[in-house]
C-alpha cells in the first residue's frame, strides 16, 4: 500500500512536468510558424518533449535522494522535474540565458545539475556509463547512494547499454537502469528495431533482475521501482526496469508525424497516468478542493519559472570562449596568443 503523502507528491510532480511540457510547446513555437524555422523564437535549437511519460520520473525519483545519480536521455524534463532539479535555472538554461544551469551553453538536452547530481544527454544511451561509474563510486566509498540511467526503449540495442549492463553485473554495482518504453524509437515502432517486446528480457543476458510495468501508472512504478532500488541500497547488485509509458507529442517540436496513425495517437492519449492517479486519489478519499490545490500549486510553480526564465539576460558572445576547458592545457594562458589568432601551429 503506497501512503496517500506519496501519492499526493507524485501527483504534484506529474501535473508540474505535464504542464511544463505543454507549456514549453508553446513557447518554443512562438515565431517559428507557418513556415517551420528552428532557429527563430525565444527557445532556440531542437526541443524534445516527454508529455505522457509523467509516471517513469515521478515513480522511481520518489525514492530517490540528493547524493543518489540520475542520468536521462535527450526527453529528460520529467525526470529532472522529479529529481529536484532546480526548475527556474533549468527553465533558464532552456531559453539560453546566462543564469540557466550552464550559462545557456547546453540547451534542453545537455542540463546539469550537480546539487542532486542529475545529468542528460542527446546521444543515445549515453547517460548508461556514468550512472555505472557513479554505481563504482559509490562502491569505492562504501555508501549507501545508488544510480539510476534512464533510457528509451529504442536505446537497448545500443552498446553502451549492453556494455552497461554487463559491468555493472560484473562489479555488483547498486544501478538501476529504467528503459522507458513509448512504442516509438523516433519515427519507428517498436517491433521494427528490435527483436524483443519486453525489454526487461535484456537483463537474463547479464544474471540480473528485469521486470516490467505493462500499464502507464505512478503506483506500479512506485512499487517496481521501491524494490530495484532498494535491492541496489541494500548492495545486492543492479536491475533492469522497463516501463510503459506514452508519447503525447512528436519525436522533436515540428515533428509532423506522417508516420504515426491516428489511432495510435488517439490510444495513447486514452493512457493518461495523470487522470489514473488523479482516481487512484479519490480512491483515498483527497477530496476535489485538494487535487485542485496540487494542480494550482504545480501551475504557479511552472508560470512562474517561465516568467523567471524569459526575464533572464542572455550571454554576451564573448561568452562562447568562456569554460571551454575544465583546466586549461599545460602551456596555455591568458597572455598566449590562441591558434586562431596565430594562424596554426608548427
Amino acid at each position: 500500500m503506497v501512503a496517500v503523502s506519496k501519492l499526493r507528491e507524485m501527483y504534484e510532480t506529474m501535473v508540474t512536468a505535464r504542464h511544463y511540457e505543454e507549456r514549453l510547446q508553446e513557447e518554443y513555437l512562438e515565431g517559428k510558424q507557418p513556415a517551420f524555422d528552428i532557429s527563430a523564437g525565444p527557445i532556440p535549437g531542437e526541443l524534445h518533449l516527454a508529455a505522457g511519460h509523467e509516471a517513469s520520473g515521478a515513480g522511481v525519483c520518489q525514492h530517490l535522494r540528493d547524493d543518489d545519480t540520475v542520468t536521462a536521455p535527450h526527453r529528460p524534463h520529467h525526470i529532472a522535474i522529479a529529481k529536484g532539479v532546480d526548475l527556474k535555472r533549468m527553465t533558464a538554461e532552456i531559453f539560453g540565458r546566462r543564469t540557466g544551469l550552464s550559462k545557456g551553453k547546453g540547451g534542453h538536452m545537455h542540463l546539469f545539475d550537480p546539487d542532486v547530481k542529475f545529468a542528460c544527454s542527446g546521444i543515445i544511451a549515453e547517460g548508461c556509463p556514468p550512472a555505472v561509474g557513479a554505481g563504482l563510486a559509490a562502491k569505492q566509498r562504501n555508501t549507501d547512494s545508488v544510480a539510476v540511467a534512464f533510457l528509451g526503449e529504442g536505446a537497448i540495442d545500443q552498446g553502451a547499454f549492453l556494455e552497461s549492463l554487463n559491468l555493472a553485473s560484473v562489479q555488483n554495482l547498486p544501478v538501476v537502469f529504467v528503459v522507458e518504453d513509448n512504442d516509438w524509437a523516433i519515427s519507428m515502432p517498436k517491433e521494427r528495431v528490435t527483436d524483443v517486446e519486453n525489454g526487461a528480457q535484456r537483463a537474463g543476458g547479464f544474471d540480473l533482475p528485469g521486470t516490467r510495468v505493462d500499464v502507464d501508472d505512478a503506483v506500479a512504478i512506485y512499487e517496481a521501482a521501491g524494490e530495484a532500488i532498494g535491492r541496489a541500497r541494500d548492495r545486492n547488485g543492479p536491475s533492469l526496469l522497463e516501463v510503459q509509458v506514452h508519447r503525447r507529442m512528436g519525436h522533436f517540436m515540428g515533428d509532423a508525424e506522417g508516420y504515426r496513425p491516428d489511432e495510435d495517437q488517439a490510444a495513447a492519449e486514452r493512457r493518461d497516468s495523470i487522470e489514473r492517479l488523479e482516481s487512484d486519489l479519490r480512491a483515498h478519499d483527497v477530496d476535489d478542493e485538494t487535487i485542485e490545490e496540487l494542480r494550482d500549486r504545480a501551475h504557479e510553480r511552472v508560470e512562474e519559472a517561465i516568467e523567471w526564465a524569459k526575464e533572464q539576460p542572455e550571454p554576451d558572445p564573448d561568452d562562447a570562449y568562456e569554460d571551454a576547458f575544465v583546466n586549461p592545457p599545460s602551456g596555455v594562458t591568458d597572455s598566449e596568443p590562441s591558434i586562431a589568432e596565430t594562424g596554426g601551429v608548427d
